[in-house]
């Protein structure tokens, strides 16, 4: 979801997070996850975690947003806030790391807000939690 204002603060974006947890489908797990990343052109998507009976086909919260930047056409990511309830607040998973990965130009640039329920905050770049990601270039043919 494309929010036409940018947030000014990480509270706004924050509160656009939690929003988004609230819409997860998270039947198995009961785990839910919401997460608002804003582009470096100042775009704002949204996603939450959906889960399904076969686990492995679960979608985690980051790549629903991302998913949802890329469809529109926005793919240098900039901020990402994920608002999960645990304590402290959870990092995402490996899979959306390199996902994250995937879509900023420079990883200690990019910022991950993670927030619970409880207002627990903890601010990472992207290279503090994925130190050794990987790109396209070191793909070699």
């Amino acid at each position: 979801m494309s929010s036409p204002n940018t947030p000014t603060s990480d509270d706004q974006l924050i509160a656009l997070a939690k929003d988004a947890r609230e819409r997860a489908y998270a039947p198995y797990s009961n785990y839910n996850v919401g997460c608002a990343i804003v582009t470096a052109d100042g775009a704002v998507f949204t996603g939450a975690n959906v889960e399904n009976a076969s686990y492995g086909l679960c979608i985690c919260a980051e790549r629903n947003a991302i998913a949802a930047a890329v469809c529109q056409g926005h793919r240098d990511l900039q901020t990402v806030a994920i608002v999960t309830q645990s304590s402290p607040p959870a990092a995402p998973c490996g899979l959306c790391r390199q996902t994250i990965n995937e879509f900023c130009h420079v990883p200690s640039e990019l910022r991950i807000i993670l927030v619970n329920l409880k207002d627990e905050r903890r601010d990472f770049s992207l290279a503090e939690l994925l130190p050794h990601g990987f790109r396209g270039e070191h793909i070699t043919p």
